[in-house]
């Protein structure tokens, strides 16, 4: 199996030496994505529930833009920077995925993320191949 190293021309710069996804067979790997714009002008500040929204999208743009989508999500691996946000993050990431469809999920709390943001997001996801 051949490894495809993924560039986006719709989400956010990557801020770091890391590649936006990498795709091997049919499976799709998407880096940690934060509140980052997709302008390049650094993280969105804005209320935790904005980020939240934010760093979903951008992982639907590229989910997208790579051949894949939510649904084909089969596993997220969720940083928040407090866990005490953990049961509003969770009110809006069920708007994101079928309640009959959630991706197997892992939920970290951590210290810090890069650029003061508050959550980061990355995922395993099936795509076409």
């Amino acid at each position: 199996m051949d490894k495809c190293v993924l560039k986006s021309k719709n989400g956010p710069p990557a801020v770091g030496p890391y590649s936006h996804a990498v795709k091997v067979g049919n499976l799709l790997f998407i880096s940690g994505q934060g509140p980052f714009k997709r302008d390049g002008s650094g993280p969105l500040k804005g209320t935790f529930a904005e980020e939240v929204e934010y760093t979903l999208e951008n992982l639907r743009i590229l989910l997208e833009e790579f051949g894949s989508n939510l649904d084909s999500v089969v596993k997220v691996t969720v940083f928040l920077a407090d866990m005490q946000k953990f049961s509003e993050f969770n009110s809006i990431y069920s708007r994101y995925f079928s309640g009959n469809n959630y991706p197997a999920r892992s939920c970290v709390g951590v210290s810090q993320l890069p650029g003061g943001i508050s959550i980061e997001i990355d995922a395993i996801a099936l795509c076409e191949s």
